[in-house]
């Protein structure tokens, strides 16, 4: 990982959401955007896998004393990924698209964090 990712004056989210976009792309997915907003919320990352469309959410941590980073998306906020991504969707034209919901949950101890990276997390929910 490069010293700019996990740069001092970035938060942990945006370290997070840095660290996360580079290991997709060593996955080879595509990225179309990140920090996606509008009035329903914001989603991390939009990318692609192949002919996928992927919803990325990002959560990183120092440790687990709170337990996993990945419990932080609740019922309530895949709701508001969901309504997020159907936005991003109906604007862009999109609707025909095959899309999943992805999270990638990051604890970092020392320079490289530990990576979870839950594919297919959660269904569309609104």
């Amino acid at each position: 990982m490069t010293n700019s990712v996990c740069s001092k004056d970035l938060t942990l989210g945006q370290q997070g959401e840095a660290f996360a976009v580079s290991y997709l792309k060593g996955l080879k997915y595509k990225i179309l955007q990140t920090n996606y907003r509008c009035r329903c919320g914001e989603i991390d990352i939009i990318a692609r896998d192949g002919k996928v469309l992927v919803f990325v959410e990002v959560k990183a941590r120092r440790g687990t004393s709170y337990g996993p980073p990945q419990l932080s998306v609740t019922p309530f906020k895949q709701r508001q990924i969901s309504k997020t991504a159907l936005t991003y969707l109906l604007r862009n034209r999109l609707m025909d698209e095959n899309a999943r919901f992805d999270v990638i949950a990051l604890v970092f101890r020392n320079e490289e964090p530990d990576v979870t990276h839950i594919k297919d997390a959660f269904d569309l929910a609104y």
